[in-house]
């Protein structure tokens, strides 16, 4: 499938925070800068069902990939960064959406607090953080394309 020509702006954008055994999923309007949550894909060692990804494609027809980089906290890489980037070259080789890759540094410990403050009681681990943290990982990449402070 090949991007759309929708104009800077306007466009649908799928989010995804990278993990080895989930993929939070985000989805949202460039012209609203609003997200919002979708079901996390399941991964086995960082590898998502591709099959699931497509229909995901499929139903929204993004025409941007924003994919979390998770950088350490003094802004040098990790294996995770890579295994990241490699994740959104995968997208872009597969669906032709250009993928750009996002600072995502806190965006877990951030999507843990607003979990804990809307009441999901017990072990984050068992509820899932994933989508939120896809949610702020596009929010603030719509807050970085308007010049305004993310989170």
């Amino acid at each position: 499938m090949a991007a759309t020509k929708t104009a800077p702006g306007s466009r649908l954008i799928l989010a995804f925070d990278f993990g080895t055994k989930r993929i939070g999923v985000s989805v949202g309007n460039e012209l609203l800068a609003s997200a919002r949550e979708l079901e996390p894909l399941a991964a086995r060692d960082g590898i998502p069902d591709w099959r699931v990804i497509s229909a995901l494609v499929e139903e929204w027809r993004p025409d941007l990939f924003v994919v979390g980089l998770p950088l350490n906290m003094d802004g040098s890489e990790s294996e995770m960064s890579t295994r990241a980037r490699k994740f959104g070259n995968r997208l872009f080789g597969r669906y032709g959406v250009v993928c750009e890759m996002f600072d995502e540094r806190g965006t877990t410990r951030e999507a843990k607090t607003i979990a804990r403050d809307q009441g999901h009681a017990g072990n984050y681990r068992q509820q899932s953080v994933d989508g939120i943290a896809a949610v702020l990982i596009l929010e603030g990449w719509f807050a970085q394309r308007e010049g305004l402070p993310s989170r």
